[in-house]
């Protein structure tokens, strides 16, 4: 069985949505953000060196890193159902997607989030550099699911999975008023059942959400 190391309000909610899409019997196990820090607690590097979470354990290993995750349980899982054929034109686009998550999206979200608790959100250079970021990133990926349900062909896949983290927290920030075909992307992402299945997990286990 597999087993996740589940962090509250993290990346991990892609692996808990993939498994909860996929159908696979697996055990959360619940960690708890410092109330005061917000960083991730020891009981995290316990389990792995770099004290982050997703950490999934299958087969008697441990594997890190949420897009690396959702490639490897899609690979062993659901080829034919969550990414197009290796074959395809759509492969290489998929991967694509894939990166570009957690890496050009992720970094002025990233820089931006860091800048603000930083309390250097002011500085004219940083401010000017992210704000420019952000737009060119959102706006080419605004143009390229207009009218998209799904960003590769017309059917989830991975890619879905990992550029939902980001683009749903936006939505709820309300961040996405220029955007508005990523907005509609998103909130069509949200609806899906197994994410609202994800998202009723991940409040059952979160400890900051008061209840």
């Amino acid at each position: 069985m597999i087993r996740l190391h589940h962090l509250n309000q993290s990346r991990s909610l892609r692996t808990l949505w993939l498994l909860e899409e996929l159908g696979q019997p697996y055990e959360l196990i619940s960690h708890q953000r410092d109330t005061k820090t917000h960083l991730a607690p020891d009981s995290l590097k316990a389990i792995h060196p770099l004290g982050k979470s997703p950490v999934i354990e299958m087969d008697g290993e441990l594997y890190a890193e949420s897009g690396a995750i959702i490639e490897m349980l899609i690979e062993r899982f659901a080829p034919e159902r969550l990414r197009p054929a290796t074959d395809s034109t759509e492969y290489g686009h998929y991967l694509q997607w894939i990166h570009f998550a957690e890496s050009s999206l992720m970094l002025p979200l990233l820089l931006e989030l860091f800048t603000t608790k930083a309390g250097v959100g002011d500085n004219e250079f940083l401010a000017g550099y992210i704000s420019a970021e952000k737009h060119k990133v959102l706006s080419y990926l605004n143009d390229e699911v207009k009218d998209k349900a799904f960003i590769i062909g017309n059917k989830l896949s991975g890619a879905d999975f990992m550029l939902a983290f980001d683009l749903i927290m936006l939505v709820h920030r309300g961040a996405l008023q220029d955007y508005m075909h990523i907005k509609q992307y998103a909130l069509q992402l949200a609806s899906i059942d197994s994410y609202q299945r994800a998202m009723r997990l991940e409040a059952n286990y979160d400890d900051s959400i008061k209840r």
